[in-house]
């Protein structure tokens, strides 16, 4: 499958010029339909006909090994979530923390991975943040912060500027001042090669709404097995355990503790076949194609107004306007969708393979007034 075959088959792309894969990626019309039929056999069928339960945890195995193998890890290493953020506060939730423990994270996280920490300051632990520059990190200054801390949390791309950071450097200068490494993956698969055990992370969050074309609700927490065995979460369910009935209980085994109870399998069947859609395309070729469309639209932004990298990392581009509400409002008038950010105050272009060159020159030209 090619990148325009694929755009073929998502609704949302036929018409108007979209550029907002960063928050969301509209779904092709297949993975809505394995959603759908799923959801129609559990109810419709499954009930008479076999056993609901044993149904959902099929297609919840299923998912985990297509998963584990699109990222580079085992089976029981992911835990199936509804979102990045609650991968993360998952991971938050597990430790048993003290006053007085650190926690680092930098400048440029999402509110996923700046919340939960803020929460556990009122509890006594300490959080460090990072200053960075331009999406750029200075790796002596994370070692300098997190040198006495208890866990690390960083995003592999930032959804700031597009950057990518050092993720296994990182990972390396957490681990050895002992510090539990967790990682915001969420701009990362769609869009770019991803492999768990290339960073040496102890914990990644992602999700795949966005650049895998998948439904909210299909979010995926991958847990190294052996870091996983020190983590208690604090809410438990029957798919949370080895045996519901056991007293005491035993959580189940690697991620799979992340899991809790009777949620739709519908989001992360649909993740699947999203996953399958990636794949047949190539992650390689999408990420090519998208340098080759960040670089067409960079060369129409003026240099003192790009405030992501001139040499593409992702398919994020940061823009400063004057208005970034404003213009986002102005674009969307004409048909043209991105969005804009706080911090820094700009307009962001997320460009994904299934766009075509005339998407990013329609917004280079919506683009032009702000920069009379």
């Amino acid at each position: 499958m090619t990148p325009l075959e694929l755009r073929a088959d998502v609704p949302a792309l036929q018409e108007g010029t979209y550029l907002n894969f960063g928050a969301h990626g509209p779904s092709p019309r297949y993975v809505v339909d394995a959603a759908d039929e799923f959801l129609r056999a559990h109810e419709y069928e499954s009930p008479v006909e076999s056993d609901p339960y044993a149904a959902a945890f099929d297609e919840f195995d299923r998912t985990r090994e297509r998963l584990a193998a699109f990222v580079g890890a085992e089976p029981d290493e992911i835990g199936l979530t509804e979102s990045t953020t609650g991968g993360i506060n998952g991971v938050a939730n597990a430790v048993d923390w003290e006053p007085g423990d650190v926690v680092v994270r930098t400048d440029l996280e999402h509110p996923a991975g700046r919340l939960p920490w803020q929460r556990l300051e009122r509890e006594g632990v300490e959080v460090r943040v990072v200053e960075t520059e331009a999406g750029r990190i200075d790796e002596d200054d994370f070692a300098e912060a997190v040198a006495d801390a208890d866990l690390a949390c960083f995003s592999a791309v930032t959804w700031t500027h597009g950057t990518r950071l050092p993720v296994a450097d990182l990972v390396e200068i957490a681990h050895d001042a002992g510090a539990f490494a967790l990682v915001d993956a969420v701009q990362v698969p769609g869009q770019l090669p991803m492999d768990v055990g290339e960073w040496g992370a102890d914990a990644v969050a992602a999700a795949g709404h966005k650049w895998l074309l998948g439904l909210w609700g299909g979010g995926f927490l991958y847990v190294d097995r052996d870091a996983a065995d020190d983590l208690a979460p604090r809410t438990v369910g029957y798919r949370s355990v080895e045996a519901p009935d056991a007293d005491p209980f035993e959580y189940a085994a690697g991620a799979r503790r992340f899991e809790v109870g009777s949620a739709s399998p519908a989001p992360h069947v649909a993740l699947r076949e999203a996953v399958d859609a990636i794949d047949e395309v190539g992650v390689g070729e999408i990420r090519d194609r998208i340098r080759e469309l960040v670089e067409r639209l960079i060369e129409s932004v003026p240099d003192d107004r790009l405030l992501s990298p001139a040499t593409p990392e992702s398919g994020l581009v940061s823009i400063d306007v004057d208005d970034p509400e404003g213009t986002v409002e102005r674009l969307s008038d004409d048909g043209v969708v991105i969005r804009s950010l706080s911090e820094p105050e700009a307009v962001r272009a997320s460009i994904h393979a299934v766009n075509t060159a005339r998407d990013v020159d329609r917004l280079a030209e919506a683009l032009e007034p702000e920069w009379d």
